[in-house]
């Protein structure tokens, strides 16, 4: 008898085996949507600040060179 209930175990085994790996595949699933979702998100963060730096760049450079404008104009020292 003890016979004849061991395939009924095993696949009660076998069942929640699957169920666990069914229940992990659906938590790995779930957990790269989010992290593709955060990449996206991180990759137009990164795109905005790459702009407002780059916009940066060209008011110091415009800056700089307004600097040695003026410069430029001043009369030079009598030493």
């Amino acid at each position: 008898m003890n016979h004849a209930h061991q395939p009924d175990a095993a696949a009660a085994g076998l069942e929640q085996d699957l169920a666990l790996l069914e229940q992990r595949q659906a938590s790995l699933i779930a957990h790269t949507r989010a992290l593709r979702a955060a990449n996206q998100s991180l990759r137009a963060e990164l795109a905005e600040a790459q702009s407002r730096n780059r916009a940066l760049v060209e008011r110091a450079a415009e800056a700089a060179r307004r600097i040695d404008a003026l410069l430029a104009r001043l009369p030079e020292s009598a030493s």
